[in-house]
């Protein structure tokens, strides 16, 4: 056999698809970028890092990221894009070099009642497949064991066109796995009828306990009155058999009343469908509290919670049920599933296996798969969503991360710093926006944006290495560095609120005293069981009213992209007056909702053309040139600045606008102080809601707690408890030392303070530190530390103790 001879050759001449190295923009002028230009490697890691709203997240998200997607989406046909999200091509001038992108952001999972950590990530859907060919005994496909499939029976008569038309029997049967009573919920609803109304009087009596209906209401009491159905004059609970039945549960029927058309229901359903059918978070807050009052939700009786009907839950593999499988924490469940030798499933047990190890790979093992998607954090949904690319053969795609670390203890950052490498040196290019020194410190590449935020940002500061970085005098290397220190002296405790035997979730038996008077952080792994300590013990326990507890999370603000920071707090109103009084007009002129909006966009500033299958347009409203107001509204002028020009200042800027000179509003001055106070200088006064992430919500509803005035705790009211859940989330190296300040305000104006948090900073600042674990899920749930900051670091007991101490060089 003869082998091929090779000669030499000249150095061959580097090949044309191996330029392409870079992905280039140029001309960014997405939302404040201000023509930003930069040249971002691929298949290296890539941050982006600069202080809160220097516009990180205009450039990664709004303008790589975006692009990439459209340019994705126009590749599928007129037909298919037709039932894909419109999007339209960012402002920018040049952007090439662009990869496929794959977006993990830190959008919760949707909170559907039925979507669980397991449905989320396909691993029920294996599960399922698993038990249906092994399960004993055998009750059916993989439908048979979803608790999300009813099971259907149906039998009749067809009529089959072939050749001469005949009719024949036929029956139709789908076995599910749902729960009958829950309807795979988990989890009845049940009224409480003493909430709707009182049985000792009469309709005519008054005798409906329901928020709004009035006993002169003609479309809510009067229809139940004089219907003819009921007795008005009768106290209800001498009412017969069949009219407590048209009562509460009468099918909807037209009656008339005094000569007007109206339909009778019965009071169960049209409660359901008056309050229980919307979205509880939206309703008012008395209507809310009605609502808690009224409806209690219990575990289901029939499935026990487990959202499965009788069949799926019989069905068994070694003594463990799909039900058993689903509650197990998912490292323990990895083991199950690794014991199982089934050479008949073997390429489904490995995929499952894969599936499962990921969880615990990237710290989430203590999760269940039973658990609601809708109950985890920003973070943990984050890292849910990574699971499925962790395994993943593609190469030469574009992760983009948003703050990966959120929810991470110090002891994980590390775990999810090895995964983001693991990504890259798999041919990846990945970006991520972070804060956090940590992670920085392993980038290959650093962007860093600013100078400030908002009007003051939008500029590339720094471009290079990470020792470039530390000394190249932007605000993110001055501050790379920096750490806090542990408190000398600590406050003394004017109190303490008890928790006793705290069993929720993975919690086992804790007994802690919670202190008042001061700052106190709870810590511990992520899954240690510190959220259910805080939200089940503290924010929802039996003391919580009593102590005037307040709870203030991350959760979006409710309201649409016409509600903005001047709106949910106030501020619009004493503007508007401030405006109406010094040109002699009502103050519904300066209301783009009311009457001085523009009529041509009604207000929005933009007029949406939709093109069907094509992206929709936003085209900046012609007559008012996006101002949102109607040019008579802008004659008007308070301070030699018009309604929109105000609204377009940021909160510095109109804090030193109202805060003296001619348009001097004590009133608005005052709640702009306290947006500048909790970091939100930066916000414009008009920008919209649903723009803002969640460390900024968060900080957004803290502005809005009046014992943030200059005057403290308002007058005759007590000192209460507010409940912070990581209000470093988003806050640069910077604005930590702000945010510290503003803890301590809050606490010298009489309140109590608990904070659950990682950032080692806000630790070493506290008056009293509660660590929980040791571990995570069945390894945790213990409290392993109470005491000082100072006591912490010396005794270098816990995980959260040793990080503590490295921080502070300890």
């Amino acid at each position: 056999m003869s082998k091929a001879t090779r000669t030499p050759s000249r150095p061959a001449e580097p090949h044309a698809a191996d330029s392409h190295d870079l992905i280039r923009v140029h001309g960014a002028r997405v939302n404040n970028l201000k023509d930003v230009s930069v040249e971002i490697p691929k298949r290296r890691l890539t941050v982006f890092t600069g202080v809160s709203g220097s516009g990180k997240s205009s450039l990664v998200f709004n303008t790589i990221a975006a692009e990439s997607q459209r340019l994705i989406n126009e590749t599928y046909s007129a037909f298919v894009q037709g039932f894909m999200p419109t999007l339209s091509r960012p402002e920018v001038d040049v952007l090439d070099g662009l990869t496929t992108v794959i977006t993990v952001d830190q959008q919760r999972l949707g909170a559907d009642p039925r979507s669980t950590v397991g449905t989320a990530t396909d691993a029920n859907a294996m599960l399922r497949i698993l038990f249906s060919r092994l399960g004993e005994p055998h009750i059916g496909p993989p439908s048979a064991y979803a608790f999300n499939v009813p099971s259907v029976r149906a039998s009749g008569a067809i009529t089959v066109e072939r050749g001469a038309k005949r009719t024949v029997k036929a029956t139709f049967n789908r076995t599910g796995g749902m729960c009958p009573r829950c309807e795979g919920r988990g989890a009845v609803s049940d009224i409480d009828l003493t909430q709707l109304y009182d049985d000792s009087k009469s309709l005519a009596e008054g005798a409906f306990t329901i928020p709004g209906w009035k006993s002169d209401s003609f479309w809510t009491v009067r229809v139940y009155a004089e219907s003819g159905f009921l007795d008005p004059d009768k106290p209800i609970r001498r009412f017969t058999k069949k009219e407590m039945h048209d009562f509460l549960y009468r099918e909807p029927t037209k009656v008339k009343v005094e000569g007007v058309n109206l339909t009778y229901e019965g009071l169960i359903p049209k409660i359901q469908k008056s309050f229980l059918a919307k979205d509880k978070e939206a309703l008012q807050p008395h209507i809310r509290a009605f609502v808690e009052r009224a409806v209690t939700f219990t575990t289901c009786p029939e499935c026990d919670g487990t959202r499965l009907g009788e069949g799926a839950r019989s069905s068994r593999i070694r003594r463990i049920s799909i039900a058993d499988a689903c509650a197990m924490q998912i490292s323990d469940l990895a083991d199950w599933v690794r014991g199982l030798d089934e050479p008949s499933v073997a390429p489904l047990l490995d995929a499952l296996r894969q599936s499962l190890d990921a969880f615990g790979e990237i710290g989430l093992g203590y999760l269940s798969l039973d658990r609601p998607s809708g109950t985890l954090s920003g973070g943990e949904a984050q890292r849910v969503k990574m699971i499925r690319h962790l395994g993943s053969s593609l190469t030469d795609i574009t992760y983009v991360f948003d703050e990966p670390t959120i929810g991470l203890h110090p002891h994980d950052i590390q775990r999810m710093n090895d995964l983001l490498l693991r990504l890259r040196d798999k041919g990846n290019t990945v970006l991520v926006v972070e804060h956090k020194p940590e992670t920085i410190a392993i980038a290959d590449h650093v962007v860093d944006l600013g100078p400030g935020a908002g009007s003051g940002g939008g500029t590339v500061c720094f471009e290079g290495t990470v020792d470039g970085l530390r000394g190249g005098g932007t605000v993110t290397g001055r501050h790379f560095d920096d750490r806090a220190a542990v408190k000398e002296s600590v406050r003394r405790p004017t109190g303490v609120l008890e928790i006793r035997g705290a069993t929720a979730n993975n919690l086992r038996d804790v007994d802690v005293d919670i202190p008042l008077g001061v700052l106190a952080v709870i810590t511990g792994v992520a899954g240690s069981g510190k959220s259910s300590l805080v939200q089940g013990s503290l924010v929802k326990g039996p003391g919580a009213a009593e102590h005037g507890v307040v709870s203030i999370d991350q959760s979006a603000i409710r309201g649409s992209r016409r509600s903005n920071p001047a709106t949910y707090t106030g501020l619009l109103d004493p503007i508007r007056k401030a405006f109406a009084k010094a040109n002699g007009v009502k103050p519904a002129l300066f209301s783009a909702n009311s009457e001085g909006a523009c009529p041509t966009c009604n207000g929005a500033g933009v007029v949406y053309t939709d093109l069907a299958m094509m992206a929709g347009v936003a085209s900046v409203c012609e007559e008012c040139e996006g101002k949102r107001f109607e040019a008579s509204v802008l004659d008007h002028h308070l301070g030699g600045r018009d309604i929109s020009e105000v609204l377009a200042m940021s909160v510095i800027e109109a804090e030193e606008f109202f805060g003296a000179g001619e348009a001097h509003t004590p009133a608005a001055h005052r709640i702009l102080e306290r947006l500048a106070d909790v970091g939100l200088g930066y916000l414009s006064l008009g920008q919209p809601l649903t723009t803002l992430s969640g460390g900024e919500r968060q900080r957004l509803k803290l502005a809005t707690l009046p014992q943030l005035s200059a005057g403290g705790t308002p007058k005759g009211e007590k000192g209460g408890i507010i409940v912070l859940d990581e209000p470093t989330t988003g806050l640069h190296l910077a604005d930590v030392e702000q945010l510290l300040g503003l803890l301590d305000r809050l606490v010298d104006s009489g309140r109590s303070v608990v904070v659950v948090e990682h950032h080692q900073a806000v630790m070493a600042h506290a008056d009293w530190i509660i660590d929980l674990g040791p571990g995570a899920g069945h390894d945790g749930g213990r409290v392993v530390f109470e005491g000082t900051p100072a006591d912490l670091v010396a005794a270098r007991s816990t995980l959260t103790g040793e990080h503590l101490a490295a921080y502070v060089g300890g």
